[in-house]
């Protein structure tokens, strides 16, 4: 009797048919997370539009690593991913162009005393509202040399006169303060009562969605007009864009004594977290050294323009708008395609920009751009992970011109053409309370907005060994 042959079946192919089955299964699983606990309060430790559920890299993070694995988010926004690392003791590191994003990141993750926080936090307040008690002539002073014409104008705007005052002060404060991770807390403290979905301390509503507007009616709290007037009709809308100015040295404590709440007293010695300037177009490490990456990159065509928001804080640190604007200008996903470098593209996507060129060529060398950025980003991506590794890419599509810019196909069809394998697209719906997007429930489909931010795809990217 003929004895059947078995096919030989290496130890590493059944490893990585195993890794590769339990990332299908992961992308199937319900990645909506609707109603559940994020686990740590410190995610919550600033506003950041758009960012996904801790619960999403948590997943991945505990099912596709190990402890002391390194993970990696090249563009990590809010540190929702290196967070999770931390906390799973896994190596965190994070990569951002955006300052703010930066600091956020780097806040989260360090650990720092809460009895020395409460008292540099009150002497902050304490000299704060000394100067501008007794030396508010010099503050006035330096309000008008600080800054441009531009930025200052900028801050005219938005900010009433006293506020200006208050900000100043506190920044003042914080400035002395050596320890960078120290500061860096104050800076998140001071930046959180800016950057919120009222406009915090500013003439600004919508802050957190990125889309500001200015109110049409500032009021004190004792109900004296600073800015516009009363329409005496008193309707609905009127009281919307109506806003009562809180004074910064209050929020300021208030919003310490919340994150007092939401810190990490200490981490892992041997764990190495960190969130760091770098572009994910050129990640700063080396070939196949990386466990896993979970990131989230921007929307095509600026539909979530971050430094639209971030500036209001920015200024404060000593940004220009000018200089703002030109970083803005080289995020991923800008408009702007004056000195754009065009990456050829593979068919699928290629021929969808070709259809949405007819509708709109302005918009399809916009998203052209958008598609060779992340071919950029796709390409360092399968650089720096490990073979038999994946990374998780969660993205949301547009309709431009009635055309669906299907960018988690797109991005598939890239991904697979560097070199990649993609066995499963998982599909999550938002949570829109959760995400901070500026749209409704309700689905209209006339809204480039609301068309934008119903619905996530889940990209599991693979490099395999072979």
């Amino acid at each position: 009797m003929a004895v059947k042959q078995i096919p030989h079946i290496t130890f590493d192919t059944k490893i990585e048919d195993v890794y590769r089955e339990k990332l299908i299964t992961l992308l199937s699983d319900d990645l909506d997370f609707h109603g559940q606990s994020n686990g740590t309060k410190l995610h919550s430790l600033h506003s950041f539009p758009a960012k996904f559920p801790p619960q999403l890299p948590r997943k991945f993070i505990n099912e596709l690593s190990n402890i002391d694995d390194v993970v990696v988010d090249p563009m990590s926004g809010s540190g929702t991913t290196i967070l999770e690392a931390l906390l799973a003791h896994r190596h965190g590191l994070g990569f951002d162009i955006d300052p703010l994003a930066i600091k956020i990141g780097s806040a989260k993750i360090s650990a720092l005393d809460s009895e020395r926080i409460r008292q540099t936090g009150n002497e902050i307040l304490k000299h704060a509202r000394g100067a501008c008690l007794h030396s508010e002539d010099d503050l006035k002073q330096e309000i008008n040399n600080k800054w441009d014409k531009k930025t200052k104008e900028f801050i005219d705007y938005w900010f009433a006169p006293q506020t200006q005052l208050e900000l100043l002060a506190l920044m003042k404060e914080i400035e002395k303060i050596s320890d960078i991770d120290l500061r860096n807390f104050f800076e998140l403290t001071f930046s959180s009562i800016i950057v919120t979905k009222s406009g915090g301390v500013s003439f600004a509503f919508d802050l957190a969605h990125t889309r500001p507007h200015r109110a049409k009616t500032v009021k004190t709290k004792s109900g004296v007009i600073i800015l516009g007037k009363e329409s005496g009709i008193g309707t609905a809308r009127d009281l919307l864009l109506t806003k009562i100015l809180r004074s910064a040295f209050d929020e300021f404590e208030k919003r310490l004594k919340a994150n007092l709440n939401e810190l990490i007293i200490s981490t892992p010695k041997t764990i190495m977290t960190k969130v760091m300037f770098g572009d994910a177009e050129s990640i700063p490490l080396a070939n196949n050294t990386v466990d896993l990456i979970v990131t989230s990159p921007p929307y095509a065509s600026n539909a979530i323009d971050y430094m639209r928001a971030h500036k209001f804080t920015l200024v404060w640190m000593g940004y220009s708008i000018d200089e703002l604007s030109v970083r803005r200008s080289g995020y991923i996903g800008s408009e702007g395609i004056d000195k754009t470098i065009f990456e050829p593209l593979p068919a699928f996507t290629d021929a969808l920009l070709s259809r949405l060129a007819e509708a709109d060529e302005k918009k399809s060398r916009v998203v052209r751009r958008y598609y060779s950025e992340m071919t950029r980003v796709l390409s360092e991506i399968y650089r720096v992970l490990k073979p038999g590794k994946a990374a998780i890419v969660i993205v949301g599509s547009s309709i431009i011109r009635g055309i669906d810019t299907e960018t988690q196909n797109c991005l598939t069809d890239i991904g697979e053409n560097i070199g990649f394998e993609v066995p499963k697209i998982g599909v999550r719906n938002l949570d829109r309370n959760k995400r901070m997007l500026p749209a409704g429930y309700k689905v209209d489909l006339g809204s480039q907005i609301q068309n934008r931010m119903h619905q996530e795809f889940v990209i599991g990217f693979y490099k395999s060994k072979n």
